[in-house]
């Protein structure tokens, strides 16, 4: 597939993530911001979050999702500002064209799918907002969302708070969304020569994921089953954490075969019963189970406890940090990676699924508008046009 150029008016998390997926395919991606004179910390404020990397505008929390692209910054709220995106689109043969503000703000800006899809009518425009357009002005993070979309009542302890995943995952999966909803376009594209819109509910998305608690209301399910249970499965027993005697493993059995692999192992053999032979006796005695298995798991090492579970083939794995994770043997070849301006070489993580000739090294986050001037001049403009934006407030005074 030919390269293709992606314009994405983006900011925080969802759509950066989104639009690093076609940076890492070799795509040109230029990311937009938004030109606020007097502002102390302009364009995204992801930029300014963690600690400072490179400059006062490239802090450690932004580097990440926005490796690999361009970066310019326009005054979309100026009719001069709004005609240079437009000609930007026009001249440079703009593919796809992406945002993640509130779709209430789309018109004003001249970003909405009518005016774009004018200027090019085979344009691919996709929109992530927190519930839709149909909700123009409603605000959304991904915690907010977490919350509203029942994450956090069935996430953490059976007695504990209702608790936030420890990665954003509505963030990830509204961003995932979208860079699935344009290769169908693309495709679509291919055989109609037609563009389309896409519009990303992060609270769809987020609700998508509930295939194993929300059909369960209507099969008259015990409340237990939709709220918090831990590390414990609902469903498939047993499947939990366990403390060792020096750490944590985690097990999961899926099924009747595995269990008799389980029972097997000269340590848990005890475990056996007729009642357990059956993944429903099992549940039905989940309670003395779990104990059982905690017990004789905490009085070995988890080497040991490893060791058995690998040699009996059960789903396990220790309770790894995130140091563990980038040193893991399996993803040594699959890191990203970047290097910062002082010569710093960043490990970042990889990329979703590995695909032929794709390259792990990106290039490092640009300053904020740092390619503004190269792009407007490819799309026409001239140096005066330049100094009269800047002068202006259309594009930043750098």
């Amino acid at each position: 597939m030919k390269p293709k150029t992606v314009l994405s008016m983006e900011q925080a998390l969802s759509l950066p993530s989104a639009t690093l997926r076609f940076a890492q395919l070799g795509w040109r991606v230029i990311r937009l911001e938004a030109v606020a004179p007097g502002r102390d910390y302009p364009g995204d404020p992801n930029r300014y979050i963690g600690s400072r990397v490179a400059d006062d505008d490239r802090h450690s929390y932004f580097i990440a999702p926005n490796v690999g692209k361009e970066a310019i910054a326009l005054n979309l709220k100026e009719p001069d500002g709004r005609d240079a995106l437009h000609r930007i689109i026009a001249e440079l043969d703009v593919d796809i064209f992406c945002c993640n503000t509130i779709p209430g703000r789309y018109q004003s800006l001249g970003i909405d799918y009518e005016t774009l899809c004018a200027i090019k009518p085979d344009l691919i425009w996709a929109g992530i907002s927190a519930m839709g357009p149909d909700y123009p002005d409603m605000p959304g993070y991904d915690p907010a969302v977490q919350a509203m979309a029942g994450f956090m009542e069935i996430t953490g302890e059976k007695d504990g708070p209702p608790t936030l995943s420890g990665i954003p995952l509505v963030d990830l999966k509204a961003g995932d969304e979208v860079f699935a909803g344009v290769c169908l376009a693309l495709a679509e594209k291919a055989e109609s020569g037609q563009g389309k819109r896409i519009d990303v509910s992060m609270l769809q998305a987020a609700a998508s994921w509930l295939i194993t608690t929300l059909p369960l209301i209507d099969f008259d399910c015990d409340p237990s089953e939709i709220t918090r249970s831990g590390n414990e499965h609902r469903k498939f027993i047993p499947t939990n954490a366990y403390k060792t005697e020096d750490g944590f493993v985690y097990m999961a059995q899926g099924s009747n075969v595995q269990w008799q692999r389980f029972i097997a192992i000269p340590k848990f053999a005890g475990l056996a019963s007729e009642q357990r032979k059956s993944n429903n006796g099992r549940l039905e005695d989940r309670v003395n189970l779990h104990a059982e298995i905690a017990a004789i798991m905490a009085a070995h090492s988890t080497r040991d406890m490893l060791a058995d579970l690998a040699g009996a083939q059960i789903p396990h794995a220790p309770i790894n940090t995130i140091t563990d994770v980038i040193h893991m043997e399996a993803l040594a070849g699959a890191l990203t990676r970047t290097v910062a301006p002082d010569g710093h070489s960043v490990r970042m993580q990889p990329a979703a699924v590995h695909i032929e000739g794709q390259s792990g090294d990106m290039s490092f986050p640009a300053k904020y508008g740092a390619h503004t001037g190269a792009v407007l001049i490819e799309a026409g403009y001239g140096d005066d046009d330049l100094t009269a934006f800047r002068s202006r407030g259309i594009i930043p005074d750098q």
